[in-house]
Formats: C-alpha cells, sequence, structure tokens
C-alpha cells in the first residue's frame, strides 16, 4: 500500500513539474496566451501547493510579455492610420482587459517559501475600450451604408453582417437595426415557383399543390424565400420551373403462377413386422410401432395484379433579371402497384404457412390513372428537395 502511495504522490509531482514545464517553454515560443491560461489552471485549482508555485513567476513574465507585445502592437496599427485597422485594435484592447480580469480573482500571489507577493501592474482600459468601440463602430456604419450605392444583393448581404456584429458591439447604435431590416429585404432572393405539363396526362390538382408547397419542403432561408403565388409587390429574382415532359401509365395486368406442393404428413403408427409377418416386440414384450407417413398435395395458384407509373421531367433555373436559363437537372420517378392473392386445389396441409396467409388475400381494384400519378408524386417531392438543396441560386 505504501508503495501505491508513494508511486501516485511521485507521478503527480512529475506530472506538476512537466507542466510547469510545458508553461514555461510556451512563453519561451510566444504563446503567451496558452502560458496563461496553463498557470491560470493550476493556480486557481491551489495556489498554494507547492508544485503549483512556479506557475506564479511563469504567469507573471508571460503577463508582461503578453501586454508588452500588445500595446507595441496597438501603437502600430494606430501609427498606420488605416481604419481596417480600428477592428484588431479594438479586439486587443479587449483581450488587455479579459487577461487582467482573468488574473485578478487569483491574488494575491505569494511564494509560500519567502512569503514575498508577486505584484501584477493592472491598467484600466474602459476608456481606451469605449474610444476604440466608437471609432470602429462609425467606419463600420459607414462602411455598410454605402452599400446602399450598390445593385448588387450580395453587397447588401455583407453590408448585412457588417451591421450585424456593429450591433453586437454596440447595440442600438444610430438606426442600424433599421438598415439591417433594409438589407435584409434587399439582399433576399425572391423565387417563383411554377409548374408546367407538357405530357398527355391530367396532373391531379392536389398533387400539383403538394409539389409548388414549398413550405413543406422547408427550403426557406435567411437569404432566400420561394412562393407558388406571385405577389404583385414583388420583383421575383428567380423562377424555379418543375415541367413534366412524359408520363407514361402501363396497362392493367394479372399474372398467374401455379405451384405444385407435396408433403408428407404423419397419419397414425403402424406395427413393425418381420419377413413371416408376425409383430415384433421389445424386450418388455412390448409391440413395437413406427410412425405412418402420407403424401398429400395441393395445387396453388398465386395471382399478381400490376400497375405502374413513369414521370420524366425537368426542374429549371431562370435568370428574370436577364431571362436566360441557367441550368436544369433531369427528374424521373417511378411508382408500381403490385397485389397478390392466391387459390388453391387440393389438401392444403401440403402448404407452408407462407402460401396459406396468401389464401386470405382477395383481389382489389386497380388504382386510378389518377391515383397512380398522385402516388409517384411522393417520390418526386423528395428528388425535387435534393435538388433544390444541392443547388441553390447562389
Amino acid at each position: 500500500m505504501k508503495k501505491i502511495t508513494f508511486l501516485i504522490v511521485f507521478i503527480s509531482f512529475i506530472y506538476a513539474c512537466s507542466t510547469a514545464k510545458y508553461a514555461q517553454e510556451a512563453t519561451n515560443r510566444g504563446n503567451y496566451k496558452e502560458a496563461i491560461e496553463l498557470s491560470i489552471k493550476k493556480l486557481a485549482s491551489n495556489k498554494t501547493k507547492k508544485r503549483n508555485q512556479p506557475h506564479i513567476t511563469i504567469l507573471k513574465n508571460a503577463f508582461e510579455k503578453a501586454t508588452s507585445r500588445d500595446l507595441s502592437r496597438i501603437k502600430f496599427l494606430k501609427k498606420d492610420r488605416n481604419p481596417e485597422n480600428l477592428e484588431e485594435i479594438f479586439g486587443i484592447y479587449n483581450d488587455l482587459k479579459i487577461r487582467q480580469e482573468k488574473i485578478k480573482p487569483l491574488l494575491p500571489l505569494k511564494y509560500i517559501d519567502t512569503g514575498k507577493e508577486e505584484i501584477f501592474n493592472f491598467t484600466n482600459y474602459d476608456k481606451d475600450i469605449i474610444v476604440a468601440k466608437n471609432n470602429l463602430s462609425e467606419y463600420l456604419y459607414m462602411k455598410a451604408k454605402s452599400v446602399f450605392q450598390s445593385k448588387n444583393k450580395l453587397d447588401y448581404r455583407f453590408a448585412h453582417k457588417e451591421f450585424a456584429y456593429l450591433d453586437e458591439i454596440n447595440p442600438n447604435y444610430k438606426d442600424v437595426r433599421s438598415l439591417m431590416d433594409k438589407c435584409h429585404q434587399i439582399g433576399t432572393d425572391f423565387i417563383f415557383v411554377s409548374l408546367k405539363n407538357k405530357s398527355d396526362k391530367v396532373i391531379p390538382k392536389r398533387l400539383e399543390e403538394d409539389l409548388l408547397n414549398f413550405e413543406a419542403y422547408h427550403l426557406n432561408d435567411f437569404w432566400t424565400v420561394y412562393h407558388n403565388k406571385k405577389q404583385a409587390s414583388l420583383n421575383y429574382d428567380f423562377t424555379l420551373e418543375l415541367m413534366f415532359r412524359d408520363i407514361m401509365i402501363s396497362p392493367e395486368h394479372v399474372y398467374e403462377k401455379e405451384f405444385v406442393k407435396e408433403k408428407q404428413i404423419k397419419s397414425g403408427f403402424k406395427y413393425v413386422k418381420d419377413d413371416k409377418g408376425i409383430i415384433k416386440k421389445d424386450s418388455l414384450g412390448n409391440k413395437i410401432t413406427v410412425d405412418n407417413f402420407t403424401k398429400v398435395q395441393c395445387n396453388f395458384y398465386r395471382f399478381t395484379q400490376t400497375k405502374s407509373v413513369q414521370v420524366v421531367g425537368q426542374v429549371r433555373y431562370f435568370d428574370n433579371v436577364n431571362e436566360q436559363l441557367l441550368e436544369s437537372f433531369p427528374l424521373q420517378s417511378e411508382f408500381i402497384f403490385e397485389h397478390s392473392y392466391a387459390t388453391s386445389d387440393g389438401d392444403r396441409r401440403a402448404l407452408d404457412e407462407s402460401f396459406i396467409s396468401m389464401l386470405t388475400m382477395r383481389s382489389v381494384p386497380f388504382p386510378s390513372n389518377e391515383q397512380m400519378i398522385y402516388d409517384v408524386g411522393k417520390d418526386i417531392k423528395k428528388k425535387l428537395k435534393v435538388i433544390v438543396r444541392n443547388n441553390k441560386m447562389r
């Protein structure tokens, strides 16, 4: 038991040493964030534990170097006077504050051997953060607002992203939320969905409604809206057309197949006799018997009703602005109606269970052509959804 305890203590000591060594190496590599995070974690668990004490020095050293590097970077970015640097400046000031806030709960940090306290020189960055935020907010606002001179929807989507970020860092800044709504309206693609039937078959009205009900497909997203009925107030950017070229319905068929089934079944017993016709007996004097089997036969007739429909069409994308066909995708689907039933002639004991269960089935009326077309529509909807999901307009 003592050996096990010693081994656990020894492993823990080695791990603590290796953790401190790793944190120091991270500092040496200039990876101050990793060194700080690791040291904070160790000290937060127990800052007075002897094997965690080296992390005080590591934390102080990494903190000072990280702060010095960040402030030097800010100084350089300000000298550059490039407005694109404003976001980075704002981010660095926030990092400086967050780093200090993570260390504050650990203070005071003292070395248990000497009682000396390690001093961290903190700075109040609140004023710098506010100035940087306001500078960045104004820059983002003017940059995003300039998009309203554009006729490109993608520019409005980018502006919306900029406004959203601005609203995140500086909520309710000027009329940002109103401009976000405006960008969303202008940047959204409105797509009109239509159906054309060039076959010689009538498409059921309920199938047409199902196919064009894009709300049920759940394909609308933030920048894309599908309509199957035009709204006079909208200019539709694209048209998605589902076109049926051909609908082929087969004749109604009934196929018959005959099976002859035979089986040996048990039908009582018989006595075992010797060559002279005398019944044999066992050692106890009992007459010896064996099972008696009889062959039975049954003719089984299976009938299969079949009818099929095949639809051939296309999904076509049109650019309404340029009045051009953008893309075309083939769409093909098939539905097969099949029903089986059976009759028999003979001894049904010769039949397996699967055959007997089919004898309870009876013929059914064939579905109408309209019903067949509606049934194939379920598969068409699935394939149409895949095509649209995998082929966005933008």
